[in-house]
């Protein structure tokens, strides 16, 4: 019984199937937006760019820290590109307890600037509200120092220190840890030992593939039902025919001709008979 090679039908579904799975993730892919892009920098710069575009994940959520110094009270807002207060591009803020609920403005996303090293991001909001009488009455800044914690996907905003004892370049100094910025690891895994999953993979998808088909479609019992049965008895004899036509170049070789051996001494030369010759 003969059975046919791999049916082109399934290839050609394979295919199908890799061009929809590409097309999914090419429309989720433009559907996903870049919140970062709110943010807008004292110097568009790719590199910054870059770095800010590090910090998507942690879009659209506000971290609050309560900070205690003295009879004052404050709980301090921070969001990445969104607003953390009631004011529009305030970036990070500083809420009084008191009745009015009085909120300072910090530093705004509006007047951003992103530095990145291999494990943290220092993001820089500017153009806050003014200090009233400390640092020459500057604009008020925050700097956010986001650390690589694998173990930490969003982590708690702390407040580090105010520094206004300086006549100017005054700021608030916050950290938050997160595993947004951690650098990717490498792959534990050789070339080699990639090649070797990928064609195990395949090999299997090859075998399950085949065998449904030759056993539901084609209705094949036994061996028969692996795929490419006739081809795979004859891999033997097309490798030793391929082998001998290789590395076998010359011809059949052919047997030398034999030669008589030559006597050093004459031959006798068988006496002639003349009998014949004579009357009867």
């Amino acid at each position: 019984m003969k059975v046919s090679m791999f049916p082109p039908p399934t290839v050609t579904s394979v295919r199908l199937l890799v061009l929809a799975v590409q097309l999914v993730l090419l429309v989720c892919g433009s559907q996903a937006s870049d919140d970062t892009k709110r943010c807008k920098l004292f110097s568009e710069s790719p590199a910054e760019r870059k770095v800010l575009s590090l910090l998507e994940p942690l879009t659209n959520k506000t971290f609050s820290e309560v900070k205690t110094s003295g009879k004052d009270s404050y709980t301090y807002q921070f969001q990445v590109c969104g607003d953390a207060g009631k004011t529009v591009g305030a970036g990070l803020v500083q809420i009084e307890h008191n009745e009015e609920k009085s909120e300072t403005v910090l530093g705004l996303y509006t007047a951003t600037r992103a530095i990145g090293g291999s494990d943290w991001v220092m993001l820089i909001y500017s153009n806050g509200t003014k200090y009233d009488t400390h640092c020459s009455k500057e604009m008020r800044k925050a700097i956010v120092m986001i650390s690589c914690n694998r173990g930490v996907e969003m982590g708690k905003l702390e407040v580090v220190l105010e520094e206004r004892e300086r006549e100017t370049d005054c700021f608030y100094l916050f950290e938050l840890d997160s595993s947004a910025v951690c650098p990717a690891l490498p792959s534990q895994l050789s070339a080699g030992s990639i090649i070797l999953i990928i064609g195990f993979v395949l090999l299997s998808v090859y075998l399950i593939c085949g065998f449904l088909y030759q056993r539901l479609i084609v209705g094949a019992k036994g061996l028969q039902q692996f795929p490419n049965y006739v081809f795979w008895t004859q891999v033997g004899n097309l490798a030793a025919d391929g082998c001998n036509f290789v590395c076998r170049t010359q011809g059949p070789e052919e047997e030398p001709p034999t030669y008589r051996g030559v006597s050093t001494e004459p031959e006798e030369q068988p006496e002639e008979r003349d009998d014949h010759l004579l009357p009867m």
